[in-house]
């Protein structure tokens, strides 16, 4: 199961994080960002920035997040950029997740699926575009809309993490709302998502089929973690977005695992700090993300 292959690298790296590689022109230092002038050398500006990034982080940081919306801003090149992004972290033993947010109806969704999880026939060869080991889904128009997800994560050994409890500020006007039966629409989804993925549990307990779960709104978290015990989180919203590690704790099981902790701004741009002046991008994203590890463990006994 792939969330086995996760957790053992959470528990090799002893670090329940992941990088979010959502990369833009802007965020590179100025020596890489000047002259860029097409989408094609703002493509090759990404990539190379993000294969710095990642020969520094491979061996500290089990796994990374790729944000499909920084890389379609930058259209057909941006897209190479992605999965150039993707195909190198995979090549160095990293989990990779797009982060895409997918969901339509059904033929639509198993569309999607063959893109990112399953297989693509062309010329009787089969083809995965942007190969990952998870995508991101949004579950709000059902079912048939997450089973290809669920189909091609169980025929290929992969995953995903449905959104249950998300970290904007305005999640609460749908997602807190009470349900007839009691529930809140959050708690409900969470619901569907344990019953979609409960033929993908694997030997750590916990589902290939996991949630994206909020670390600004740790009260939630709490209920969903109590409730939900076989559910696996990726979680975003820490340092940038103002949660801390404290907040975040309430999301992990008595053994410092079952969920995995994003950061993405406060990597790539840790060398725009003063904290890390004078270091190069890549050494300072690799002296944040450890910073970033000693902070979660500490809070969370793994």
């Amino acid at each position: 199961m792939m969330i086995d292959i996760l957790v053992e690298k959470i528990k090799q790296t002893k670090n329940p994080s992941v990088v979010g590689l959502d990369t833009c022109v802007d965020y590179l230092p100025d020596d890489m960002k000047n002259g860029v002038a097409s989408l094609s050398q703002a493509a090759d500006a990404i990539v190379r920035f993000n294969k710095n990034i990642i020969d520094n982080i491979a061996d500290i940081v089990p796994a990374v997040k790729v944000q499909v919306a920084y890389y379609e801003m930058y259209g057909s090149e941006g897209m190479r950029a992605f999965a150039e992004t993707l195909a190198y972290a995979k090549s160095k033993g990293m989990v990779t997740m797009a982060d895409v947010k997918r969901n339509d109806i059904g033929s639509t969704a198993a569309a999607y699926s063959k893109a990112y999880l399953g297989e693509n026939l062309v010329g009787g060869k089969a083809f995965t575009p942007f190969e990952s080991d998870f995508v991101t889904l949004n579950g709000y128009l059902g079912g048939d809309g997450i089973k290809p997800f669920v189909d091609d994560a169980e025929k290929h050994g992969k995953g995903a993490f449905v959104l249950v409890k998300t970290s904007n500020p305005s999640s609460g006007e749908l997602q807190n709302k009470k349900l007839e039966n009691g529930n809140t629409v959050y708690e409900e989804m969470a619901s569907f998502v344990k019953e979609w993925g409960k033929n993908l549990v694997g030997d750590c307990g916990y589902s290939s089929i996991g949630a994206v779960v909020g670390a600004t709104h740790k009260e939630e978290a709490a209920i969903l973690r109590e409730k939900f015990p076989s559910l696996f989180f990726l979680v975003p919203g820490y340092g940038a977005q103002g949660a801390t590690a404290e907040d975040v704790a309430v999301n992990f099981d008595k053994n410092g695992l079952g969920a995995i902790v994003n950061s993405s701004r406060g990597i790539l741009c840790a060398y725009k700090k003063d904290k890390y002046q004078g270091m190069t991008y890549f050494a300072a994203a690799r002296a944040a993300a450890l910073d970033m590890k000693e902070d979660l463990t500490a809070h969370i006994g793994l």
